[in-house]
């Protein structure tokens, strides 16, 4: 009697295996938003999201944060990142910026945002922020502030080399680099500098693109900013759909296609959140045609007119807007989310833990149903689902 042990080895080329070894589960993303408005410092938020510290690897950290500049609410606040490999590079990026903003918008105050000189981020680009009014003339003074910002926003991610737009709302503002995003936090001194009602954070893990300071979450346009834990598979159709009106997709990852998406059937054709979560996440084909035929015909009518920005592939989104925090998986829920309150806190994470981290106590926690929004607001929680679940 004898043993026989071999030792069984899959071999498959370098490229399969490397695909087969790729780790594309992680990221993390939070959200915490006082419904009351009351404002908060980003001490929390930072600590709960480095609570899931391992499931990002330093590539890519960031926060939005809402009712950060009272000050100048009445303002739209552009956050500039200005790149290159020394400061002459990033020197000529702004002053080929400042050329163009002040032929198209009023400056009412403009500075260097703060930063901790001493810090573990390295090579961070110049950043720098606006606070403007448009100034439009001639076929363009047709246009509504909104749309112009945006108009203009694109032209400078496209047309002006170094120069990149990555935060544009009223009152509110994206801060965003290459670290983990306690490291971000604390280069940006947010736990010491702001107070925001809604704040949202994202720790990145990147699958297939490069890591650069754009390329990190949040992605913002206007007051609309997403942070993403997720792959979308059909970033190439939801970006040539969102090309023909008029966005242009420049940071090089695909939760760009997620925001400027919010933003065009959210703002421009005034979708109610109930409908938009139907066109990211729609039910299947199955499903739809066991539906009533109200059901049937509308969800029909959506999969119809807005295919294109079907978001296929496993995502779970956190979208900021203000006086608003809207949490949202794939239809099968292939990356987690957890919601919970306390009070007039709502909260939105990864992980459980994350929250109860912070706030140990909890009102209520639930796992929201795939495809279905968690909608916070001010004065308001509704968990949107067959029907309507109010919270105060």
């Amino acid at each position: 009697m004898f043993t026989l042990c071999l030792e069984f080895k899959i071999i498959m080329p370098r490229k399969r295996r490397e695909l087969y070894n790729k780790e594309i589960c992680a990221c993390s993303i939070f959200g915490a938003m006082n419904r009351d408005g009351d404002r908060f410092t980003a001490e929390g938020v930072m600590k709960a999201i480095a609570n899931m510290h391992v499931r990002g690897n330093g590539l890519g950290g960031g926060f939005a944060a809402y009712g950060i500049y009272p000050d100048y609410r009445d303002y739209y606040a552009l956050h500039l990142m200005f790149t290159g490999h020394d400061w002459e590079a990033k020197r000529s990026a702004k002053q080929d910026f400042d050329a163009f903003l002040c032929e198209n918008f009023d400056v009412v105050h403009d500075e260097e945002v703060p930063h901790r000189d001493e810090s573990t981020v390295t090579d961070p680009p110049l950043v720098w922020r606006y606070f403007v009014l448009p100034n439009k003339k001639g076929d363009e003074a047709q246009l509504s502030d909104e749309d112009y910002v945006v108009k203009k926003v694109m032209w400078v991610n496209t047309q002006i080399e170094k120069a990149f737009v990555f935060s544009s709302g009223k009152n509110m503002g994206c801060f965003k680099g290459v670290g983990y995003p306690e490291e971000i936090g604390e280069y940006f001194m947010l736990d010491r500098l702001y107070r925001a009602y809604t704040w949202t954070a994202h720790g990145r893990f990147p699958t297939n693109t490069q890591a650069w300071w754009g390329g990190a979450h949040p992605f913002s346009l206007l007051d609309i900013s997403v942070v993403h834990n997720g792959e979308i598979s059909s970033y190439g159709t939801n970006r040539w759909y969102l090309e023909m009106y008029g966005y242009a997709c420049t940071l090089q990852t695909d939760t760009e296609v997620i925001a400027y998406a919010a933003d065009l059937l959210m703002r421009r054709q005034h979708l109610p959140v109930e409908l938009v979560a139907k066109i990211l996440a729609p039910p299947i084909w199955n499903s739809i045609d066991r539906m009533n035929e109200s059901e049937r015909k509308l969800l029909t009518a959506l999969r119809m007119v807005y295919g294109p920005l079907l978001m296929n592939g496993p995502f779970a989104i956190i979208i900021g807007q203000t006086g608003k925090m809207i949490g949202l998986t794939d239809r099968i829920r292939l990356r987690p989310l957890t919601a919970a309150t306390r009070g007039a806190m709502f909260y939105l994470s990864s992980e459980e833990a994350a929250i109860r981290l912070i706030s140990p106590q909890l009102d209520d926690v639930w796992t929201p149903n795939g495809g279905e929004p968690v909608v916070g607001e001010l004065k308001n929680i509704r968990m949107v689902k067959d029907e309507v679940i109010r919270l105060s």
